[in-house]
């Protein structure tokens, strides 16, 4: 007996997800000090977690023998309050959008579950979905998963390419995915170019707007007021800005209609109290965005600079990450791993001469770059 046989037939054709690999299993299978390796492959926060965060999510563990609050009003409260207060200061006509409410807000084990959310809610076996070919690839897989079609629209000089994917909708389509920024390129649509997309968005399309690195921009779009007016979902996470990545909690901002049907597809208590109350406390916690913003524009200049004495090709970024062109990504990822730095290799996204690399600690920069170097004959 095989379990293939027993499986959904189309289960079996779906890709598993490659995450950047943890320290411990680089440091077991290379026999390396775990305490030896750095680790720039999965975007986190190189400054660790919100300190008003830890001592929150401190005191939560005195009460975890008891449930979660299911909705965990609190947390969207405190998050509706803030986006009201960032919409005011992105946008003018954003004041008379209408105001965040608690019910325009759902929660999720990461912005990964809103998507779940949403392929549950709206997308059935034989509909389309629309995305660049170079996004996020859970889009893709979470298609296959929905027995949908994926089509995947090449982008434009590393950004997506918005008249294209307008174009690829079809009478089938139902979700439009649109990473800004988008991870693994770190690039972003302009706010005009945006704009243009989402007033030409066919009625029967959800335009979902991935911005999970929203936080890392000087002029970001007024998002907010098109998921209030429009059919917008915004994807949300505390993973990156805030350094929270392993507790697993993201949102999604949408009209209260579209919220009221995601919220019958969320499993009861599917955010744990922590992961809450950590959120909750680095909502206000600015001193620690503000210093893992100024941390990852230095970091950024650090590496285009010595990027261009390799006379290597890099990508510029609007996230706290960099795309650049090694000639052999999965060759180098495999060096650096045995030099004790782990990076992303990007073959999984059809770019298989880059890898991509995280903004880390100064030091953790400078060893970076001097492996590549090292790796590269270029000392």
């Amino acid at each position: 007996m095989s379990f293939q046989t027993l499986a959904n037939k189309f289960v079996c054709d779906v890709p598993v997800y490659e995450p950047g690999r943890p320290i411990e299993e680089v440091a077991r299978e290379l026999g390396l000090n775990p305490k030896a390796i750095i680790k720039l492959a999965s975007n986190e926060n190189p400054l660790g977690a919100s300190p008003k965060a830890v001592v929150a999510m401190q005191r939560a563990l005195k009460t975890a023998h008891l449930y979660p609050d299911g909705g965990g009003f609190y947390l969207r409260q405190a998050i509706a309050k803030k986006l009201n207060g960032v919409a005011r200061s992105t946008s003018l006509r954003a004041i008379s959008s209408g105001v965040v409410e608690i019910d325009n807000i759902i929660l999720g084990t990461g912005s990964n579950e809103i998507i779940e959310f949403l392929y549950h809610t709206f997308v059935a076996p034989g509909d389309e979905v629309v995305a660049g070919d170079r996004a996020f690839v859970i889009y893709m897989i979470m298609a296959k998963m929905f027995q949908a079609r994926c089509i995947e629209v090449p982008f434009k000089g590393h950004t997506h390419d918005l008249k294209a994917m307008l174009a690829a909708i079809t009478p089938k389509t139902k979700l439009v995915f649109v990473a800004n920024p988008n991870n693994p390129t770190g690039t972003r649509v302009s706010n005009g170019e945006l704009d243009w997309f989402i007033r030409r968005l066919p009625k029967h399309v959800i335009a979902v707007l991935d911005e999970a690195y929203i936080e890392f921009l000087d002029d970001p779009p007024p998002s907010i007021e098109y998921a209030m007016k429009r059919n917008v979902v915004l994807l949300r996470t505390f993973s990156k800005i805030v350094g929270l990545a392993g507790l697993r909690i993201g949102y999604g901002i949408a009209q209260k209609e579209c919220i009221g049907l995601m919220q019958r597809m969320r499993q009861p208590f599917n955010t744990n109290a922590v992961g809450q109350a950590g959120a909750l406390a680095a909502l206000s916690d600015t001193a620690h965005i503000r210093k893992t913003k100024a941390l990852t524009q230095s970091g950024l200049k650090y590496f285009y600079r010595e990027f261009e004495r390799l006379n290597l090709e890099y990508v510029p970024s609007c996230a706290n990450f960099v795309l650049v062109n090694v000639g052999d990504g999965d060759e180098v990822f495999r060096a650096l791993q045995r030099r004790g730095v782990i990076v992303r290799p990007m073959h999984g996204y059809k770019m298989p001469a880059w890898v991509r690399v995280t903004v880390g600690l100064p030091e953790e920069n400078r060893r970076f770059i001097k492996a590549l170097r090292a790796e590269l004959n270029r000392e």
